[in-house]
């Protein structure tokens, strides 16, 4: 691995102990609910899923309780620890997307939630994705996306990894954001069709309240008619 991702490793070893503290709990509960949403509304339902970046297994919890089954796939050994708590009937390993280590056309679904920042190679590793899928099958993808509100994250982490502040997501990673058309380029050459491009949620887990319940009100409203201020953006296809 480069220099980036094995900061990535580290940092979510690290944070594996608190991260259901800020994604299964109140607003972070709220927040990746809807985000989880977005994706399962991509993907096959009721198939074989592949998770990668699956964390804690929020996610694989999420589409197995919908009847499906999943393999949860992520870079932090001890995110892999706590998915396995979680999802004792699903298989999880460690790895990144670059070299996914499974057979050709093995899942129905391929899914990833706020992981796709990280990627260094993120074309690689939509040709891995494209790979391992059956014909017929999903993908959809959750990531922060490029818009005026995300455009200081880069320096806030920077700061925040040279005050040694211990949140998860805090560290200069060499992030990348990526609007509609930077999305829609990458999905189709790796071989994708049908891609569909959106923004979503508005009540992002690091406001304040009652600054969130505001939020979350005007979400749909915010998701219609004014997508440029949504913080995340959702891409999914299929592989015929």
């Amino acid at each position: 691995m480069i220099g980036d991702e094995i900061k990535v490793q580290r940092h979510y070893d690290e944070m594996a102990e608190v991260y259901d503290r800020r994604y299964d709990y109140r607003r972070g509960r709220c927040y990746h609910a809807h985000i989880s949403q977005h994706v399962m509304n991509g993907l096959v339902q009721g198939g074989y899923l592949l998770d990668i970046g699956c964390g804690t297994g929020l996610f694989v919890n999420r589409y197995t309780e919908k009847g499906g089954t999943a393999v949860g796939l992520d870079i932090s050994s001890g995110m892999i620890e706590k998915a396995v708590e979680r999802c004792p009937d699903s298989d999880f390993t460690v790895g990144d997307g670059d070299v996914l280590p499974f057979k050709d056309s093995t899942f129905d679904a391929v899914a990833s939630l706020l992981a796709f920042s990280y990627l260094t190679e993120p074309g690689r590793m939509l040709s891995e994705a494209y790979r391992v899928l059956k014909p017929g099958g999903t993908i959809s993808v959750c990531t922060l996306g490029k818009n005026l509100l995300t455009a200081g994250l880069p320096a806030i982490h920077h700061i925040g990894e040279a005050m040694k502040i211990q949140q998860v997501g805090m560290g200069d990673f060499g992030e990348h954001y990526y609007n509609e058309k930077e999305m829609r380029k990458l999905f189709s050459e790796a071989g994708f069709t049908g891609v569909q491009v959106k923004r979503c949620s508005f009540a992002h887990l690091n406001l304040v309240e009652p600054v969130f319940d505001i939020a979350k009100k005007i979400e749909p409203f915010v998701e219609r008619r004014l997508p440029c201020f949504a913080y995340n953006i959702c891409v999914k296809g299929k592989k015929e």
